[in-house]
């Protein structure tokens, strides 16, 4: 189906061809869009009025293709994803629900599923008003989901506060999932990218990420340099060193570095969880062949079973090697490492 796995992974693989100018990498990405994308612009599997927005994630790769081959299918398709942002339900303080099904509620993933191509849609088409509902919607989920004693962000915020995972108080889901916070931080720094340099809100989104930062550095674990599943119950029962979070905190920590958003400082937590991802996650099969292990396979809030956000619901969900929310956040964070390592 579309979704965002494939846009994750085609992100990588983007970043890949712009560093070694492989064409195969370009026609992989083709082929894979070719498959969704109808002559007349349509897309396969896609259906607007579930305002899912886990399927807005390919549009990058929509408009890559667009300015690369100048095929109105694409462009076409590229509309109709920003057409569901317009459309898009919102809480009352004007934050994007993370589905339909899901009213009242924002999630951190929900900011790397619509962010950066409704920025990156908004620079190439000059619609630079949108600058500020951009940035609006990662203020907005840090200001309800920031956790003052840790400095760390919770996965979900229930608006109405009628979730049973929701506190009843704060409206927060219960724990802490990394994953969560590095879909969060890959689509801070794209969206700063994107963003122009002087924006007059730019600080605020770089100030966003160096708290968040300075929390997650805290709470790596102290051996290997990578992260948990649930950051901060290092060594609890069932929990796991996790390798989806960790390849989009190392991606999202490295880009920062390399493009000033975040302190040289930060250099050795980085370089230490790159070697701890390498060490942990990457192995070998008997023909040869790499693997990229350990990632959880998935987590959200609700739905039918009921998922409660508990500790003992994100430890026991499935872990899965060669995950595609693991794969392509790994490429993305070795690709910035490479491109770190060529900058000094």
């Amino acid at each position: 189906n579309w979704n965002y796995e494939i846009g994750v992974v085609l992100m990588g693989f983007e970043r890949l061809y712009q560093q070694t100018h492989d064409s195969s990498l370009l026609q992989y990405t083709k082929h894979i869009i070719d498959h969704f994308i109808q002559q007349d612009g349509t897309i396969r599997t896609y259906v607007m009025d579930e305002y899912n927005s886990d399927n807005i994630p390919p549009g990058r790769q929509l408009l890559q293709l667009y300015n690369l081959y100048k095929d109105e299918k694409y462009k076409k398709a590229a509309i109709t994803l920003r057409n569901q942002i317009s459309w898009q339900p919102r809480n009352q303080a004007g934050g994007f629900w993370h589905k339909l099904k899901y009213p009242s509620q924002m999630w951190l993933d929900g900011l790397y599923m619509v962010e950066p191509f409704y920025a990156a849609y908004a620079k190439q088409n000059n619609q630079t008003k949108d600058y500020d509902d951009i940035i609006n919607q990662f203020v907005w989920m840090e200001k309800y989901s920031r956790d003052a004693k840790t400095g760390l962000l919770y996965h979900g915020w229930d608006e109405s506060k009628l979730q049973r995972w929701a506190n009843p108080t704060t409206g927060l889901s219960p724990e802490f999932w990394s994953r969560s916070m590095g879909w969060y931080m890959m689509a801070l720094v794209d969206v700063l990218e994107i963003l122009p340099a002087n924006h007059p809100r730019r600080n605020v989104l770089v100030n966003i990420l160096n708290r968040l930062t300075t929390a997650l550095i805290k709470y790596q674990d102290s051996a290997s340099g990578v992260w948990w599943q649930v950051t901060d119950k290092a060594h609890q029962p069932k929990n796991y060193l996790e390798s989806s979070a960790t390849a989009m905190f190392v991606f999202a920590i490295a880009k920062g570095i390399r493009l000033k958003y975040l302190p040289a400082t930060c250099k050795p937590a980085l370089q230490k969880a790159y070697n701890g991802m390498i060490k942990e996650f990457v192995c070998t099969d008997a023909d040869g062949n790499y693997h990229y292990i350990q990632a959880v396979a998935g987590a959200g809030l609700g739905g039918v079973p009921y998922r409660d956000g508990s500790y003992e619901y994100y430890v026991n969900e499935p872990k899965r090697d060669d995950d595609l929310k693991a794969i392509g956040p790994f490429i993305q964070a070795c690709v910035e490492m490479e491109l770190l390592k060529t900058k000094q």
